[in-house]
């Protein structure tokens, strides 16, 4: 059964925390029923001049705050994706920035009318990020509650050079911790965790690419993931619990990579995953 989203007070996310996600789905209507009924997400349908269709994600209703986008996939040759942007102050300068730092930009600052202005970006490792101003229409998408983003991860295998890029582009400071034997580093900015980066070690498949992947706040995480299995979904790592709280990793019916939490602690501006 799906699970109504609770009312929440809508947390928008600061310059340098993840704000916006984007899915380039190569089915989207299969995706926007898979969203739907995983997350009890609403959808409208915005048609965008000199873009043309975009999907937006509600929480509650379709009167809600908006929470997430999707597009269309523009070339069948890439695989589908979550695009994780990051909420920035001045998008030409943090693009000046990235390019700077040895990064790519893969779509100039766009203005999406109503939804916010846009860059997509690379990193020096090839993964694809993007940076964002709000529209004058939805401020911002919805974060930090019940069936919205939580938390962005970054998985890579040169962590110092992320360290660096990153550090540069949004001001962020890595703190590394211990967890399980291995070795994970919290993005902060001030007393705050805004994301966090593991290392693609030998663990992984050697040619799995490097990647952001959202987290989604579920109030059940194997009730959700158990309702994505039934819906088509595959849950490439089961319900387990970590210190933050119980996640889980899994892709949706086209492919496109997630992962889902039920958090130990709420507390401040996001979860645990977000203390100091």
């Amino acid at each position: 059964m799906t699970q109504e989203p609770t009312a929440h007070e809508p947390t928008r996310p600061d310059p340098g925390w993840p704000g916006w996600i984007d899915l380039a789905s190569p089915r989207p209507d299969e995706a926007r029923t898979f969203y739907s009924e995983l997350f009890g997400w609403y959808s409208y349908t915005l048609n965008v001049p000199d873009y043309g269709d975009y999907t937006m994600f509600t929480l509650g209703d379709v009167q809600g705050p908006e929470v997430a986008g999707m597009q269309s996939l523009a070339d069948d040759a890439q695989p589908p994706s979550w695009t994780c942007y990051f909420k920035v102050e001045s998008l030409q300068e943090t693009v000046d920035t990235v390019r700077a730092l040895g990064g790519r930009e893969l779509i100039p600052p766009t203005d999406y009318a109503g939804i916010g202005s846009m860059a997509l970006c690379m990193d020096t490792e090839g993964v694809d990020f993007g940076v964002a101003t709000p529209g004058a229409a939805i401020e911002f998408g919805i974060v930090n509650q019940p069936f919205s983003m939580c938390w962005a991860e970054l998985a890579c295998r040169d962590v110092q050079e992320a360290r660096r890029f990153y550090g540069g582009v949004f001001g962020w400071k890595a703190v590394d911790r211990d967890y399980y034997g291995s070795v994970y580093t919290n993005w902060k900015i001030g007393d705050w965790s805004v994301g966090g980066m593991v290392s693609m070690d030998d663990r992984w498949p050697p040619h799995y690419p490097p990647h952001w992947i959202p987290y989604f706040w579920v109030e059940d995480c194997d009730a959700v993931a158990a309702r994505a299995t039934e819906l088509g979904g595959q849950v490439r790592i089961q319900p387990a619990d970590i210190q933050p709280g119980r996640y889980a990793m899994m892709t949706d019916p086209t492919g496109a990579r997630l992962a889902i939490i039920t958090p130990r602690v709420v507390d401040g501006p996001g979860l645990s995953l977000g203390s100091p």
